[in-house]
């Protein structure tokens, strides 16, 4: 929401839209930081009302944007509405996963995913075209309303799941000593940055580089959650086949869709069609290392679905962060897809890092049980 109104707030708060888009990078790091503190001091309660708890959590959050004024008040009201983020969709993630059989694990855990897709094109455009219209505070009070009708519906539809009364605070940071938790999170932080280093200024590329009117913004940002719900349909189905070639094969593709984003992104259509493109690949990247995270972590699975929205986060704030940098040194909105390139193949490399690793460690343990055998 905020990436499409990034000029309005920007004009709201007296700064530039490279400056302004460090709140995006203010709300990540709450991210970041909320996710695994909330996720393992909670880890003992009932999944479904922590999980009410903290979609109202973030509702209240971003009523605090709405009512701050001036540029550090609306940075640290973003911070704060971070907090419960990462840990209302690694509970809703987990909460899903249980409720169906082990082999469809993937197709649950995308579902969640898609819900927050199809919020995307729906809520992206509309908040959009709201702060447009009314202000951009107006577009932070309706995720608050939307925020308590989501309470609402989880009371209602989602069954009961017991409290786990032998979870504790180390055994779920425990998640953090092992190795693949570890490849998976900075590969997620790292490359998934390249998504949000060229789509958080999406909406000045749009009206100076494109050199369209601020109508189009919301067409843009309609075709990257159109993208984003195509996107999370597919990462169940991959998900379930390959997650190692899944996770692969979309740092890939998102590097190569960037490369074409610079040097097209003066054209309407393979622009619009490209921001489509990016916004399915991020879908299939989240989710599937939503679903290796869960695996590395063993027990600790909530922390694993929450750390992911950290990592995730992490890449949220870095993208935007060296977006801005790029931007403030003279280079343009459009160079941003460089930035994107680098993060995304940096990011494929440290999971690449990490497959080679657990062959390599599984190779190790293989070879005394293969020789006791023979």
């Amino acid at each position: 929401m905020t990436m499409g109104l990034l000029e309005e707030i920007a004009d709201g708060i007296h700064r530039t839209n490279a400056e302004t888009g460090h709140i995006i990078t203010a709300y990540a790091f709450g991210v970041v930081v909320g996710a695994p503190v909330i996720v393992s001091l909670g880890a003992r309660l009932p999944k479904k009302e922590l999980a009410i708890g903290l979609i109202l959590a973030l509702g209240i959050g971003n009523a605090i944007t709405a009512v701050s004024s001036g540029y550090l008040p609306v940075m640290v009201a973003r911070f704060v509405a971070g907090l419960p983020h990462g840990a209302y969709f690694g509970v809703a993630s987990l909460l899903a996963a249980s409720l169906v059989r082990p082999e469809l694990r993937g197709r649950a855990i995308s579902s969640v995913m898609l819900g927050l897709s199809v919020a995307t094109v729906a809520g992206v455009p509309a908040s959009t075209l709201l702060g447009q219209h009314l202000g951009w505070r107006s577009a932070y009070w309706a995720v608050l309303v939307i925020a308590i009708a989501a309470a609402v519906m989880i009371l209602l539809f989602v069954p009961h799941s017991p409290a786990n009364t032998e979870a504790s605070l180390r055994g779920e940071l425990s998640a953090l000593k092992r190795p693949q938790v570890l490849f998976a999170v900075s590969a997620g932080m790292v490359g998934f940055g390249g998504l949000f280093a060229m789509y958080s200024y999406i909406a000045p590329i749009v009206t100076q580089d494109i050199d369209l009117s601020e109508g189009w913004i919301a067409v843009f940002t309609l075709a990257f959650g159109i993208g984003s719900v195509l996107g999370s349909w597919a990462a169940g189905l991959l998900a379930d086949w390959d997650v190692e070639r899944s996770i692969i094969g979309g740092f890939v593709a998102t590097v190569v869709v960037l490369v074409a984003f610079y040097f097209t992104a003066s054209y309407v259509v393979p622009a619009l069609l490209l921001v489509l493109a990016v916004g399915a690949l991020g879908s299939v990247v989240a989710i599937n290392l939503q679903v290796r995270l869960m695996d590395a972590a063993g027990d600790a699975q909530m922390l694993g679905a929450a750390l992911n929205h950290s990592a995730l986060n992490i890449a949220n704030g870095l993208g935007a962060f060296f977006g801005s940098v790029i931007i403030s040194a003279g280079y343009g909105y459009r160079a941003t897809s460089w930035v994107g390139v680098v993060l995304a193949s940096l990011g494929l490399v440290i999971f690449l890092g990490g497959v080679a690793y657990q062959r390599r460690s599984a190779g190790v343990t293989a070879e005394p049980l293969e020789a006791s055998v023979s």
